[in-house]
């Protein structure tokens, strides 16, 4: 904090009116007033008595007329500029003295990278594929087909024959009623399948303030003071991060990794549930799709990674009793975009190659950022402070800390990741395609 004594004879000073009969005033005192200046950027704020008095006599009043004087040259030349990009820029001349404090400079991105990671190379597949399910049509869904033909929903009538003698199939009621949510939500999610620099600043809105409405809370701009995102890796074994995990306000945690047996490790405490969709797809075979790892009352958030998945997020959000929310399309495209940036930064920089041969090293069009890196995301933008938990591999560890996998996914890449992560924690001003005026979060990385 800087403060700056800035003297206005007529409205700083707080001089009394005097009696018009030239008698002393009791009131004949006058105080200088202290302007402060908050920037954020200074760490220890210098302490200024907030106001000093001084008691005036009548002889005294020569020298106050000179004062005033030199008052007036001072506030004339206080110059106060205004905030950019999250800094002040700030110039003071007092008696021909100047102090210049400049902004940080402005990051420079590779256009080449940018360009080339805004393209969606999988876009055309995934709108045939949204079409075809729009017109019921299921070729090459694998199991999604069930869905369709599955007893919930369907009978063979015995008693009718159809051209081919075969039983006539009949759909109940239900499947239609879903069949209609199915295409609805479907539908709205593909049209808002966009850019859009600003959506982190609408994480709290989309995300929190229902959160907050199931849990009878009244809903606020104000973000978590505190959240934990726990990955999955291997190396939690080798600390007992449990007790400082769970003293957070809030504990992401990702794929219904269990935690029993693990406490010491990874903590108990579980706010929200961060899954992809492949992972509800694998409960809904459940019955009454049950997912809750966690526990029932434990919010679920899940991001899309196929459209056709939409069909088990139809059928079992009517059977969880806390929210079950689809993370908005437009923050899915951008955390796809920035995970590619980075990618394609790193196959630069240590291949050497040319960047059209950058899909064969990543599946091509089934690259895809980790549920982990679009949970980090999603708590810069609802949490005052992150502290990530989990992050990192070793060559000692398993590949998750639950489960016996050693190998990463080709479609993953958690190298250009861990870039990202570190650029959260030295500069975020490095990160692209994120709103400049987004103000990240402190973010700290327990490994």
């Amino acid at each position: 904090m800087v403060s700056f004594l800035c003297l206005n004879p007529s409205s700083l000073f707080g001089i009394p009116n005097e009696p018009e009969d030239g008698s002393e005033s009791d009131t004949d005192l006058f105080k200088i007033r202290t302007f402060f200046l908050f920037w954020p950027y200074l760490a220890n704020p210098i302490y200024r008595p907030p106001n000093v008095i001084l008691l005036m006599k009548r002889s005294f009043r020569p020298l106050i007329s000179i004062l005033m004087l030199v008052a007036l040259t001072a506030t004339l030349s206080c110059r106060i500029a205004s905030p950019r990009r999250g800094v002040f820029t700030v110039s003071a001349e007092l008696e021909s003295t100047t102090v210049l404090i400049q902004p940080p400079q402005i990051q420079v991105f590779n256009s080449t990278l940018l360009k080339f990671a805004s393209i969606d190379i999988g876009e055309a597949k995934s709108k045939l594929e949204i079409k075809q399910l729009l017109e019921r049509d299921f070729p090459n869904q694998g199991r999604q087909r069930n869905f369709a033909t599955s007893r919930s929903f369907s009978h063979h009538d015995a008693k009718s024959k159809n051209s081919n003698g075969l039983p006539v199939l009949l759909r109940s009621p239900k499947f239609y009623r879903y069949w209609l949510d199915f295409r609805r939500n479907l539908q709205l999610w593909a049209r808002k399948k966009t850019f859009q620099p600003d959506i982190m600043m609408d994480l709290v809105s989309l995300v929190k303030t229902p959160i907050d409405r199931h849990n009878g809370l009244m809903s606020s701009a104000r973000k978590y003071k505190s959240c934990a995102v726990v990955g999955n890796s291997g190396i939690l074994l080798n600390r007992d991060y449990g007790e400082l995990i769970d003293g957070h306000e809030i504990v992401i945690r990702l794929n219904n990794a269990r935690t029993e047996k693990f406490e010491e490790q990874v903590g108990s405490k579980t706010s929200i549930s961060f899954v992809n969709s492949n992972i509800l797809h694998l409960c809904a075979r459940r019955e009454g799709c049950f997912c809750h790892p966690y526990g029932r009352n434990v919010p679920m958030i899940m991001y899309i990674c196929q459209p056709v998945h939409f069909m088990d997020y139809t059928v079992c959000n009517s059977s969880h009793k806390a929210p079950l929310l689809i993370t908005d399309p437009r923050f899915d495209v951008l955390c796809a975009r920035i995970v590619k940036y980075y990618s394609a930064k790193r196959f630069l920089e240590e291949t050497r190659k040319a960047l059209g041969e950058w899909a064969s090293t990543h599946d091509g069009s089934m690259f895809h950022y980790s549920s982990g890196m679009q949970a980090v995301m999603l708590a810069l933008g609802i949490c005052d402070k992150v502290s990530i938990f989990g992050f990192g591999k070793s060559t000692s560890a398993k590949h998750h800390y639950h489960t016996n996998q050693k190998s990463e996914l080709r479609l993953h890449d958690y190298e250009a990741e861990y870039a990202f992560y570190h650029d959260l924690v030295k500069n975020p001003q490095a990160i692209p395609f994120i709103s400049d005026r987004f103000r990240f979060p402190p973010v700290v990385i327990y490994l």
